[in-house]
């Protein structure tokens, strides 16, 4: 060996592993799928599974927009504004908000000749005019129930197999178009729906907060 001159010795098992080692990185990198697939991944199966039910078409905003636009056209769309202010209902704590709200929902939806009456029979809104005066957050659960088992069984099977559900599929799949679409419905919406950010809709009731 010449002066000034040296040599770092690598044990060929040293060397081996390491090379192993960074080979098996590099295939783990290449067969794991890339941050953005997950993303798309997960948005497509959200998409796909818009109509395997009611409960996970009205868990998304502009799942309610089109399945009430749909009911819009079949002059029923307030079985789905009584179940969404039930919805919100559900999670009020003060008593005398649960007092107005449960009145305003009473007037509007459920007492004889309200302007937007829901069909329930006469003792499920027998019960609920007697739990007025002292409503808690489960007073308009056994109606909720009703109305959402109407939808389940007569709307939402005709929905899925209507032009609206087709165009709102589709734009399910093409996430700029779906969000094109989404807007389309809202701005086409009577305005007695709003919705903001992740919030679900909120109806404008004959009472005041």
């Amino acid at each position: 060996m010449q002066q000034g001159q040296f040599h770092l010795y690598i044990p060929a098992d040293v060397h081996s592993s390491s090379h192993q080692a960074w080979k098996s990185r590099i295939h783990n990198l290449i067969q794991s799928p890339l941050p953005w697939r997950i993303i798309n991944r997960q948005e497509t199966n959200e998409r796909s599974n818009l109509g395997d039910s009611l409960e996970m078409l009205l868990s998304t905003k502009c799942g309610q927009t089109a399945f009430r636009d749909f009911l819009k056209s079949e002059f029923c769309e307030e079985n789905l504004d009584f179940w969404l202010a039930c919805q919100e209902f559900k999670h009020l704590k003060r008593p005398e908000k649960l007092t107005q709200r449960a009145a305003g929902i009473y007037e509007q939806f459920i007492m004889d000749e309200s302007p937007r009456q829901v069909n329930l029979d006469f003792y499920t809104r027998h019960i609920i005019s007697q739990s007025l005066q002292q409503p808690g957050p489960s007073c308009f659960i056994m109606a909720q129930k009703k109305i959402y088992g109407l939808m389940e069984n007569d709307s939402f099977p005709r929905f899925i197999q209507s032009e609206k559900y087709k165009g709102f599929l589709d734009a399910a799949y093409k996430p700029r178009g779906f969000r094109k679409h989404c807007k389309a419905l809202k701005m086409k919406s009577t305005g007695d729906l709003i919705q903001r950010d992740s919030k679900p809709i909120s109806l404008r009731l004959s009472y005041k907060d």
